[in-house]
């Protein structure tokens, strides 16, 4: 029987999609270090039984930011879903990455996307991770929030 992974077009996630194991990233092509990650998240499905979700951009933040990048991407948006896919996630958040987004503040990604929106328990992202407006948010204040908004920051080492 082959699994079906949920798309969503929105942060809206049906319940049980909620409480899971979020993976944040572009995801363009799978390189070894996104594998290292999906590996490790694959384990923590399994010792929590939990669903595992990757939120992703459309477009790329760094296309959207300039214009001028035409052929910035590995894989086009329909090859990186079915790369996602392979990789056995449960579901796919593809988050329209615009205007408005772009202005979101770090905290509030953290407050209103993460905490209220997902409710994610674990978010995996990579050492050099940054999100909200001009990239100010970082690992570092993603950790600082872990237990005010319930999740646990998995930051597995590069790969060498």
């Amino acid at each position: 029987m082959v699994k079906l992974t949920k798309i969503y077009n929105n942060l809206n996630l049906k319940k049980n999609h909620q409480g899971s194991i979020i993976l944040i990233g572009n995801f363009d092509g799978i390189h070894q270090g996104h594998q290292k990650l999906f590996n490790l998240a694959k384990k923590y499905k399994k010792k929590f039984n939990l669903n595992i979700g990757v939120l992703t951009f459309e477009p790329m933040p760094k296309m959207f930011f300039n214009k001028k990048i035409k052929n910035f991407r590995i894989s086009n948006f329909d090859q990186k879903i079915n790369l996602l896919k392979k990789l056995s996630v449960d579901f796919i958040i593809n988050k329209r990455f615009d205007n408005k987004f772009s202005k979101t503040k770090s905290l509030n990604f953290i407050k209103e996307i993460i905490y209220k929106k997902l409710k994610a328990r674990f978010i995996f992202v990579s050492n050099n991770f940054k999100f909200g407006n001009k990239r100010e948010g970082d690992v570092s204040q993603l950790i600082n929030y872990e237990t005010k908004y319930g999740y646990k920051i998995i930051k597995p080492k590069p790969l060498k």
